[in-house]
């Protein structure tokens, strides 16, 4: 540990952190800095060829730092954001740069930053929270304590609608179970609130109806489920036709931006033969048979896959699997286009190398993670070239950035 003389910050990192250089030429990596502050780092960890700081004093405040709108962010150190004092076009030519950066380093590709498309919305529009517990305080994680939490009031970027339902259930949080890991809410498609609540096996919550019949008359109807162990179990409030742990993108008018982006430029058409990795609730796959497309689509989640098979019944056929895709890609028929959209690892390499064996003439890769993306690109070999590119601002005030490239065989 050691402190030092001021710094300029240059930029932001994937991640979020304003990155400057120390007295002797380390690159250092500083939470809640601006391109051009110039700061007094404080609690500085020297590494081999990095180091990690804090900021301490704000010498001078970059052209685009802003007040953070959000409370916690500054009083709590709340670690759910971490651009909120960047203006939102600083914001965006940050994740810009994120991207481009991924792809440069790690991809090996000489590509300009890809231009970004706005979200049209920069606060509450989150449809997933999940709240964490530190003895009597639930809520959010504070930046650099991965074991704790602070006593969450609101969240400015989570749907207002499940903030409606927080402020119910924290006033009554001596309604759940003793013991608890994690509280998930979640707003699904059709506008249904949902309460996950994750617990170790063998948890019961016997005052679960008391909790729902409260939130009913507050107007806030909310689902309330409870996973201990197993499969969420619905155990009072209304029910939903989508499962309550089914995976959605956080930002649904985003991610619908980025999905017709990926179609457009996959170009399926009558009699192509095309993969629906990673698929989801299966919207792709509907969009692509639609289309005319043989479509073969894989996705883990049973209950994902379930509610997409209710969707498909009365449209063209799609074969639907559940299942991993590493293992299902292997007797899949052979593709002329595919489009995955993995989690934020990337897709395993198996499903990497078996791509890249099968040489469909095209393939959209959906990303919210550039360096995996990146690392997942230069795997698939000198055979592919990047045609279309470009960002999409799925996550305002946060580090993270959501990106869709289009790969061809050269």
């Amino acid at each position: 540990m050691a402190s030092n003389s001021p710094i300029r910050i240059e930029r932001i990192a994937a991640g979020g952190d304003g990155v400057g250089r120390l007295a002797d030429g380390r690159t250092v990596f500083v939470p809640r800095t601006a391109p051009g502050d110039l700061i007094e780092p404080v609690a500085v960890e020297l590494h081999k060829r990095f180091a990690r700081a804090t900021l301490g004093l704000l010498l001078q405040p970059g052209p685009d730092r802003v007040d953070p709108r959000c409370p916690h962010y500054v009083r709590d150190r709340c670690g759910g954001c971490q651009l909120q004092h960047l203006a939102p076009d600083a914001q965006r030519a940050a994740r810009q740069r994120i991207a481009g950066d991924a792809l440069r380093r790690l991809g090996k590709l000489d590509v300009a930053d890809p231009p970004i498309e706005p979200a049209p919305d920069d606060w509450h529009y989150r449809t997933r929270i999940t709240l964490h517990r530190d003895g009597k305080r639930i809520g959010l994680r504070p930046l650099d304590q991965p074991t704790g939490a602070f006593d969450l009031d609101h969240c400015f970027i989570t749907s207002e609608v499940l903030m409606d339902a927080w402020k119910v259930i924290r006033a009554h949080r001596d309604l759940l179970p003793a013991e608890w890991s994690r509280l998930v809410l979640r707003l699904d498609r059709d506008g249904h609130r949902h309460l996950v609540l994750e617990a170790d096996e063998g948890t019961e919550w016997g005052n679960a109806q008391r909790l729902a019949d409260i939130l009913e008359r507050q107007g806030v109807h909310t689902s309330l489920w409870l996973r201990a162990g197993s499969a969420p179990a619905h155990l009072a409030g209304p029910v939903s036709g989508v499962a309550a742990a089914a995976f959605e993108q956080v930002h649904p008018a985003v991610a619908w931006m980025a999905r017709a982006f990926a179609l457009d430029r996959l170009s399926a058409g009558e009699g192509d033969v095309v993969w629906d990795l990673y698929a989801g609730l299966g919207d792709t796959s509907r969009a692509l048979a639609r289309l005319g497309a043989s479509v073969a689509s894989v996705e883990s989640d049973p209950d994902a896959v379930a509610w997409a098979v209710r969707q498909d019944a009365e449209g063209p056929p799609i074969e639907r699997r559940t299942g991993r895709a590493e293992r299902e890609v292997q007797s899949l028929p052979d593709p002329d286009l595919v489009i995955t959209n993995p989690p934020r690892t990337g897709m395993h390499g198996a499903v990497v190398d078996e791509i890249a064996r099968r040489a469909p003439r095209r393939l959209a890769y959906i990303s919210c993670d550039p360096a995996t993306l990146a690392r997942d690109i230069a795997r698939l070999g000198a055979s592919w070239q990047l045609t279309g590119w470009r960002a999409f601002d799925q996550f305002p005030q946060t580090g993270h950035v959501e990106s869709v490239a289009l790969l061809e065989q050269r």
